[in-house]
């Protein structure tokens, strides 16, 4: 089973300070505190994915890795998560409970085409949606600082835009818009037997517009 080292940043647009972070993956887990600029290390031993928490201030963000490496804990993240679950016909709830045995809600996490094709399409719905440009679209794996231009200076900028509430967390309007984006470009579900057509070969692989 592979050992994966992950770090990244927790942040609202300000830093998640000493932040509990967590990740499950399949089937280790790990923890680790943020420091004061929410920056986190840890090392797990499972396979991906692997679901990231941060929580601090009495509100829990949550994030998703498909590999080792950089990856943010965010309000963009969350969005990202949402989307990726609308894709697959649940709620983020159900896609975090339901992920450990879930062998399609595995497969598009772990694969980072899924995954970064889901993060271009929320950018895409803020921008349209809330008149701004984000300077860093590759917001899950970009590292940065907290209070500095990248993806913070992104986060405030959606705070000020309505896109982030004054909590940290992503508006309802924003998860409503996510949530009826990631439906409309639903992923394949895998076929229940061998034999299938030839798309089946790719299910869970690419954008997949039904």
């Amino acid at each position: 089973m592979p050992t994966l080292t992950m770090s990244g940043t927790a942040a609202t647009g300000v830093a998640l300070n000493g932040a509990a972070m967590s990740v499950t993956c399949s089937p280790g887990t790990a923890s680790a505190t943020a420091d004061a600029n929410g920056n986190y290390t840890l090392t797990v031993t499972g396979t991906p994915p692997c679901l990231i928490s941060a929580t601090a201030n009495g509100m829990t963000l949550h994030s998703l890795a498909f590999a080792g490496g950089t990856f943010n804990t965010t309000p963009e993240t969350e969005l990202l998560l949402i989307y990726l679950a609308a894709q697959l016909g649940t709620t983020e709830t159900g896609l975090i409970g339901g992920l450990p045995a879930n062998m399609q809600f595995q497969q598009v996490l772990a694969n980072s085409t899924d995954v970064l094709n889901a993060q271009s399409a929320v950018v895409t719905n803020l921008q349209q949606r809330y008149a701004l440009t984000l300077s860093v679209p590759s917001f899950l794996t970009t590292a940065f600082t907290a209070g500095q231009p990248g993806v913070d200076s992104d986060l405030v900028a959606l705070e000020k835009a309505g896109a982030i509430d004054s909590n940290g967390q992503p508006d309802p309007a924003a998860v409503s818009l996510i949530m009826t984006a990631g439906a409309a470009h639903a992923l394949p579900v895998p076929p229940a037997s061998t034999g299938g057509t030839g798309n089946s070969g790719g299910s869970g692989i690419g954008v997949g517009m039904m």
